[in-house]
């Protein structure tokens, strides 16, 4: 018998990953041998295609995609990977390798995407010499002929030649701008000594402070004095479960001016400096929109979107500006008469550091609501046990964890499986939920680690998917106790999971999330966020974590009045977020003579209630538009929310009590929204689902606006 050496295990290319033995030293080895293997492997590809264009041979989806899929997959499982640990155990050495093959990886991907020859078999496929196609099959190759056309397919030598280096910059700036945010927040700490400093902070909060002081290379090894919850020394860092409970909670104002002015300034200045990025970034993406015949980025990133134009999506967020910045306007004006009764100095002169601090009492005095108060009745465990039991009773899934043998890069990881109702494993997905600033990237996110794919009958592969979140780390024997806004984020992220793993589709470039319009991406996320207040699955999220007894029924009629609390304030944040993405990617140019952080200024002439202080420079740390796929984007979100809103008063209308009804409509939306994924245009999607097409009615009435 013979002794194969074993593959690599970054070159295995199928089934899960082994995480640990994947090291940047493995990376920076193999990476560079399979690029010479996946050209080679396109290299004779084309030759095919040629001989069969010049014989006149008929092109067939078997003998053209099916080749292409398994090239680009290859790439795909291995650079996936790397990207992932990149993401979620960043270190030094991960950073250098990433950027050092990264060029490479868009070398590769250009040279595919600026084939002649497979553009040329591409557009015969679908001009339908070929075999004949089914619609799924004729979607996924008009989007290939779309994103061939905007990778430069058809530009001429010096111009493609021109368009690959800027690309090769794009990426480069993309990670350098993601590792200037991560770095600035590790970088930020200050620490307290003085008790009356962190007063108001929550006890959880403090003894995590307390252990980041007692872990900090910088603190003397004293085991005398070792930091305690209770008389610190405290290190406050810029993770976002510290940053929102300080500006939040502490009473001294001195302390949430410091760390908000240190938060909104991230990436702004010193070595981790993203303001130049910025501008290079756009500058670099209106030329290639330029290069490709496009008027600016906006159109290019448009042409693949639900969204028609630049137009159609300002009046969206014009509707909805509107709508919430007469709501904002008084909300602001409540926030300041409870500052003016309680501490006239802070109510004279409001800040950005105020708000949140004074929104939380206002919430009390109103409805006598205490986030802080309720964590408490969302222990983790808990929450995903309500979260599975609501996707049995919507789609007739249950959810187990996975065999105690699996790879995984951290031990906060764990796996589980998806089971259809007759038992079958259907797919499983990865969930690593707490922060660890100093190798994790900020936010939460889903990510494909394996698409579903039927091709092979003997070994089908099943959809797995990524789960990242930045949620509170247990501390000691208890568990991990969820603010409600961290429990919206885990029921948003699976929402994205579950159209991944239900999905139906027979092709891998459009199972899933594939080829789904990026603005209709969102639609299953915002959809399961709105279950987290249905009464039956409350009953199933919310017990004590200590004693099971349920979360007070008053608590939860508080939930239900926070939802709209702050809503002026909350969409008016979004669309300034939104409509300064779609300006800086349709109007910037460097000859206007005004910078990014000018324009975003204007625009919050009409977009904010508070104007931006001197040191905010969230563009500095707007790592969706900068480093993340929502260049010209963010707008998605709510063109998203009006969908989900409208999809979810489908479950409404029925009685959200009636289960026999709530699992019918559930069926039919796990039927089509779910399953067909990029199958199809997702307007046609969701008139299947929903019978007409969606209004903005359900989500103003939601909003309370």
């Amino acid at each position: 018998m013979s002794h194969s050496k074993k593959t690599p295990a970054i070159l295995v290319g199928k089934g899960l990953p082994n995480y640990k033995e994947i090291t940047p030293k493995q990376i920076l080895k193999y990476i560079p041998s399979l690029l010479k293997e996946l050209s080679r492997r396109f290299e004779s590809l084309e030759r095919t295609i040629e001989t069969s264009i010049e014989q006149e041979d008929i092109l067939s989806w078997d003998s053209l995609m099916r080749p292409l899929q398994e090239i680009s997959e290859q790439l795909r499982w291995s650079w996936g990977v790397v990207a992932h640990l990149n993401a979620v155990c960043n270190s030094e050495e991960h950073r250098d390798v990433y950027a050092s093959l990264q060029p490479d990886i868009v070398r590769f991907s250009n040279r595919i995407g600026q084939s002649k020859n497979l553009f040329k078999a591409i557009s015969i496929l679908e001009s339908n010499e070929g075999d004949i196609l089914d619609e799924t099959q004729q979607r996924i190759i008009h989007t290939e002929i779309l994103s061939m056309k905007q990778r430069g397919v058809g530009l001429e030598k010096q111009q493609r030649e021109q368009f690959n280096i800027n690309s090769e910059r794009l990426a480069e700036l993309s990670t350098k701008f993601g590792n200037n945010v991560l770095d600035a927040t590790k970088k930020w700490a200050l620490l307290i000594t003085d008790k009356s400093e962190v007063k108001g902070v929550p006890h959880r909060i403090l003894e995590a402070l307390a252990k980041a002081a007692k872990d900090s290379k910088d603190m003397p090894d004293d085991p005398l004095n070792e930091p305690t919850a209770e008389e610190g020394p405290w290190l406050i860092g810029l993770d976002m479960p510290t940053y929102i409970s300080i500006i939040t909670y502490a009473e001294s104002r001195s302390l949430r001016e410091r760390v908000y002015k240190a938060y909104v300034s991230r990436a702004s200045s010193g070595e981790s400096n993203n303001k130049g990025i910025i501008e290079e970034i756009l500058i670099i993406r209106n030329n290639q929109a330029r290069l490709l015949g496009y008027k600016n980025w906006a159109e290019i990133s448009l042409d693949n979107k639900m969204a028609n134009n630049v137009e159609e999506i300002q009046a969206l967020l014009e509707e909805l500006r509107a709508a919430s910045i007469v709501a904002a306007k008084k909300e602001i004006k409540q926030i300041q008469d409870i500052a003016l009764r309680s501490n006239a100095e802070e109510g004279n002169s409001l800040a950005a550091w105020d708000i949140s601090y004074w929104s939380e009492k206002l919430k009390q005095e109103q409805f006598n609501l205490n986030q802080e108060f309720i964590r408490p009745w969302f222990p983790l465990p808990q929450v995903l046990n309500g979260l599975f039991k609501l996707c049995g009773r919507l789609f007739d899934i249950s959810i187990k964890p996975a065999s105690e043998n699996f790879p995984r890069w951290h031990e906060d990881v764990s796996l589980f499986d998806v089971l259809d109702s007759n038992g079958a494993k259907i797919a499983s997905f990865y969930l690593d939920p707490y922060s660890r600033p100093e190798s994790k990237r900020g936010g939460a996110w889903m990510d494909e680690c394996l698409t579903r794919d039927i091709s092979d009958k003997k070994n089908i592969i099943l959809p797995v998917a990524y789960l990242i979140c930045n949620q509170t780390p247990p501390v000691g024997d208890t568990p991990s106790l969820m603010s409600f806004e961290e429990v919206k984020t885990l029921f948003h992220e699976f929402g994205h999971g579950l159209q991944h793993m239900l999905t139906t589709v027979d092709y891998p470039q459009a199972a899933g999330i594939n080829n789904v319009e990026w603005d209709a991406v969102e639609l299953p996320s915002q959809f399961m966020e709105n279950w987290c207040l249905d009464p039956t699955t409350i009953k199933e999220i919310a017990k004590h974590w200590e004693t099971g007894a349920p979360l007070p029924e008053e608590e939860f009629e508080k939930l239900k009045l926070n939802q709209k609390f702050n809503s002026g304030l909350s969409t008016l944040r979004q669309i300034h977020f939104s409509i300064t993405d779609i300006k800086l990617h349709s109007q910037w140019h460097k000859e206007i003579g005004v910078t990014p952080d000018e324009m975003r200024r204007e625009i919050a002439k009409t977009t904010t209630v508070l104007p931006p202080i001197s040191e905010d420079q969230f563009l500095c740390a707007f790592n969706h538009i900068f480093a993340g796929g929502y260049a010209a984007g963010y707008y998605s979100y709510k063109w998203a929310e009006v969908l989900s809103a409208d999809a979810f008063s489908a479950f409404e209308e029925v009685g959200l009590d009636k289960l026999d009804e709530i699992k019918r409509i559930g069926k039919r939306f796990r039927e089509t929204v779910l399953s067909q994924g990029g199958s199809r245009h997702p307007s046609e999607i969701y008139k299947l689902f929903r019978g007409r097409p969606a209004t903005t009615k359900a989500l103003i009435r939601h909003s309370g606006l």
